[in-house]
């Protein structure tokens, strides 16, 4: 089964252990907010499984060296997504050589993520991250070459698709196998993860797209949606409770399931 996290505001962390199956930090913000580490570390108290990401899309670089490990450490996330470069495979790769020989604390794996401008990239970076040993490899949602692939009028819709044009072409290549282990990062647009029914090696996914639509009073309609919603964290991480339609957030987090069969 497909392991599913929502991001939500600070106001939202103790009710998401009702609907995500897994916790999803951002490390930037373990360092800035001590109530958001007091919520991760009380997870991992609690037997949680624990996914670090290296904020590479929040901050526009992935966090520093010192400041992640320092997390992995306090922190022993199950999964850590290791720093990437933004649409720059050879120094992407790079960093997962390096990352290839730190050692963390047993139980911490390392995930890497594709980053590429083109399929042929994105077929070499994935291969050189297996050949390296990484056990699970993540796609972004927000690749710009993903709407080269498919050049869809509404961009949105384009990436996601083009994103699933990628990992189709790689499994056709023979490069991604079904006993292979992929997250995916974000989506563009909420129904695109039911596009995937078939691939037994989608693991697992983090999206905060169905509490963003919520944010900006967007209902999720039975298709889904056909763009993604402009709120992100950076604008909402303090808000109140009492700003947020509860019903409309149950709608779509439901929904959001319902359309994707998951």
């Amino acid at each position: 089964m497909i392991k599913i996290s929502h991001e939500t505001p600070l106001c939202l962390l103790e009710d998401s252990r009702y609907f995500n199956d897994y916790d999803y930090a951002l490390v930037h913000l373990l360092d800035e907010e001590p109530e958001y580490a007091k919520y991760f570390l009380k997870s991992r108290e609690k037997g949680r499984h624990i996914i670090l990401d290296n904020s590479l899309h929040e901050l526009g670089e992935s966090y520093g060296d010192e400041g992640l490990l320092k997390w992995v450490d306090k922190l022993h996330p199950q999964e850590f997504i290791i720093p990437d470069v933004w649409q720059d495979r050879n120094a992407s790769v790079v960093n997962a050589r390096k990352w290839a020989q730190i050692e963390l604390p047993k139980g911490v794996e390392k995930v890497a993520v594709v980053q590429a401008t083109t399929i042929h990239e994105a077929s070499t970076c994935y291969q050189t991250y297996k050949d390296l040993g990484y056990k699970k490899i993540a796609f972004s949602y927000g690749a710009s070459y993903y709407n080269d692939v498919v050049p869809h009028p509404n961009k949105h819709l384009g990436k996601a698709l083009g994103r699933l044009s990628v990992i189709s072409a790689l499994y056709e290549m023979k490069v991604i196998s079904q006993h292979d282990r992929i997250h995916l990062l974000g989506c563009s647009v909420p129904q695109e993860f039911g596009w995937y029914r078939g691939f037994q090696c989608i693991e697992s996914i983090d999206t905060s797209n169905p509490v963003m639509a919520t944010l900006e009073n967007i209902r999720y309609s039975n298709a889904g949606l056909d763009k993604k919603p402009e709120a992100n964290m950076n604008n909402y991480f303090y808000m109140n409770d009492s700003d947020i339609n509860f019903e409309l957030l149950t709608h779509n987090l439901t929904k959001f399931k319902e359309i994707n069969d998951l």
